[in-house]
């Protein structure tokens, strides 16, 4: 089936679905809340603001607020379209990352976060040169998290921003543009409390939104009880698919290993995150606060997986996407929107600030986070910077701040201009940050491992991530088979035409081409390898799944085990590499830096196979050592609060 050839569609037809002043008043209300939380911030903090209370607000913010920030931070915008899309196409079996994240949360309750958090350090990769005593490995950690997190910027920006220019006058490129000046705006003046109190506001506004397109849409067709019957008999209702089968792209095993990474990687192991729980006053309100944001991101995915449900109830017999009146699946969710809530004035208007909420909230702290890498690693050493007053360096980090957020700017528009391009390369940032965290969970796990196995094994890991990602391409890539669409129910009088032909318009402008889909950003953005994961928006429920090569190779792996292959390959390669060199003795590296439970383990092993002597504690460290040890106690006052800049440079 082919799309429509281009036509003028009539006015009236796009008119209904366009916002009005009311949609335009409550939207443009949360931007004004936004920039207005900024102000405050920079004028409550006016002349005694130093770089710590700028980066984690002085560690005594309260938790309410920081979990709710939390959430935001971390579910994009990208995963309020793309859940309910990847719903919709192919089934509940993706509800079972929901298994995942529960050990997940352990992991960074009981693993991460106690070590972490008791180092009081402010860059997550300050963590590396502590354990591993090796600056040149820190640095290759934060070039990777700023690769990683400047695309990311990129696409968060752009992908909302093509799909929501479909229901309002705003083009992709003045959405962007008002989006991300806003954010670089209030992150500029403002810090993390900014950050932290707008993403209160624009968390709300993502539940608010989920909750009135589920309720109008249910009430609609008869209640969730109708919805649900719905699903059944289009077989969207999957949740325990047993299968061992690393080569379905989504099983109970495969979705559960991807909530675990998801939780580690977004949440554990990612700096937005750890700057949210640095900002709070103990360790035992930050794991706590890991705990909430687990609850809230339940609610919120379920909600937005009931959406999927609901637009697959209302359009069971006659889907948009077939029947061409949207052109990407992404569309589908701002499409029912508007074509359900416009006769509610208001409601639209607050389900796209919603949307652009969830943008705000991803893109400053992204932001923030870059600016904190930046100083704190790259700047804040060296003799230049170190001489500043607490004031300079306070501007000094503010401009990073403005600074980051134009780039985000400039890369979502770049976005719209690459295509594939684009694709590609997040596609191979994304495939850094799995051996990166591989070697952040060496570190806290295998008291062993030394620099050396933690390079090698990272590399390693890397190289295989690259080859997969190649490979993928070069092979084109499968598309998994939707599950059955029908427009039996299309009115015969409907001129589908006019809205193929506004949409495609909208398509043909943006540079992305018609069959990518943010449902492929679904975890937004740090294992994006399955990007490859191509849909023509114009397949027949009727068509034939597309061919593939005979038998599996490591290319077929569903893309739900990327992520965490990259991890255990770099943990599993840095401890054979360490054991074939010189393993790390018992003491030699301060204990404060690693797992409790892993350190007595070592040493019980170590007397076994060793049976001499080791070091107890790092005041028996020869001289050698003798500088991480100073390091670590320099963290330790480095970062007091109210504690003056020139003093602690001294």
């Amino acid at each position: 089936m082919t799309t429509p050839e281009p036509e003028e569609a009539p006015l009236g037809v796009l008119e209904e679905s366009r916002f009005t002043a009311v949609d335009y008043t409550l939207f443009s209300l949360m931007l004004l809340v936004s920039v207005g939380i900024g102000v405050y911030s920079a004028i409550r903090s006016r002349g005694r603001e130093s770089t710590h209370d700028f980066l984690v607000g002085k560690g005594s913010m309260s938790a309410l607020p920081v979990a709710l920030s939390l959430l935001g931070g971390v579910i994009s915008a990208i995963s309020m379209l793309g859940n309910p899309t990847e719903v919709y196409l192919y089934g509940t079996q993706i509800a079972g990352n929901l298994v995942g994240l529960v050990p997940g949360c352990i992991v960074i309750h009981q693993l991460i976060l106690p070590i972490f958090y008791n180092l009081k350090i402010i860059s997550l990769t300050q963590y590396i040169e502590m354990r591993y005593k090796s600056r040149p490995l820190r640095l290759l950690a934060t070039v990777c998290n700023l690769i990683n997190k400047f695309f990311y910027m990129g696409i968060c920006l752009y992908a909302p921003s093509l799909a929501l220019s479909t229901v309002t006058n705003l083009s992709t490129l003045a959405s962007m543009i008002i989006m991300g000046s806003i954010c670089t705006f209030y992150i500029t003046v403002g810090g993390v409390r900014a950050v932290v109190y707008t993403d209160v506001m624009q968390t709300l506004l993502m539940f608010c939104g989920v909750i009135i397109v589920v309720a109008v849409c249910c009430s609609d067709l008869g209640g969730i009880g109708n919805v649900w019957a719905a699903a059944d008999d289009g077989a969207r209702l999957e949740f325990f698919n047993m299968n061992t089968s690393p080569f379905i792209r989504h099983t109970f095993w495969s979705t559960s290993v991807l909530g675990v990474y998801f939780m580690i990687n977004k949440v554990g192991l990612y700096q937005p995150c750890y700057q949210r729980f640095a900002s709070v006053g103990s360790l035992k309100v930050a794991q706590r606060l890991v705990i909430s944001f687990l609850v809230m991101l339940y609610a919120l995915w379920l909600l937005c997986y009931l959406v999927g449900l609901v637009a697959y109830a209302t359009y069971k017999d006659c889907d948009p996407i077939t029947s061409g009146r949207v052109q990407k699946p992404d569309q589908i969710l701002p499409y029912l929107v508007m074509e359900k809530l416009t006769r509610m004035p208001g409601l639209p208007g607050v389900f796209v600030a919603a949307v652009y909420g969830g943008v705000l909230s991803s893109l400053s702290s992204c932001g923030n986070s870059i600016a904190c890498l930046i100083w704190e690693d790259f700047l804040k050493h060296r003799p230049y910077f170190a001489r500043m007053s607490n004031n300079a360096a306070t501007n000094v980090v503010k401009l990073l701040s403005a600074l980051a957020g134009l780039s985000g700017i400039f890369l979502g528009i770049l976005a719209g201009k690459m295509g594939n391009i684009i694709h590609v390369t997040r596609s191979v940032s994304g495939s850094i940050m799995g051996p990166m965290q591989g070697v952040f969970l060496a570190g806290t796990c295998m008291p062993w491992v030394n620099a050396k196995g933690a390079v090698v094994g990272f590399l390693v890991s890397f190289t295989y991530n690259i080859c997969v990602v190649v490979g993928k391409f070069a092979r084109g890539g499968g598309s998994p088979s939707r599950l059955p669409l029908s427009v039996d129910g299309c009115p015969e009088n409907l001129s589908n035409a006019s809205f193929a032909s506004f949409f495609t318009n909208t398509s043909q402008i943006t540079g992305f081409p018609d069959n990518t889909s943010l449902i492929e950003n679904l975890f937004d953005g740090e294992d994006e390898q399955f990007l490859f994961t191509t849909r023509s928006p114009m397949v027949l429920s009727t068509a034939e799944p597309p061919h593939t090569p005979a038998g599996h190779t490591i290319y077929d792996i569903s893309y739900a085990f990327f992520g965490a292959s990259g991890i255990v390959i770099t943990m599993v390669v840095s401890s054979l590499v360490s054991l074939c060199t010189k393993p790390l003795a018992p003491g030699e590296v301060d204990e404060k830096l690693m797992s409790p439970s892993c350190v007595k383990l070592h040493r019980a092993v170590w007397r076994v196979f060793k049976g001499g002597k080791f070091l107890t504690s790092p005041n028996d460290q020869p001289d050698n050592e003798a500088s991480l040890t100073m390091l670590y106690h320099h963290t330790q006052t480095e970062y007091k609060p109210n504690a003056q800049h020139d003093e602690t440079m001294k």
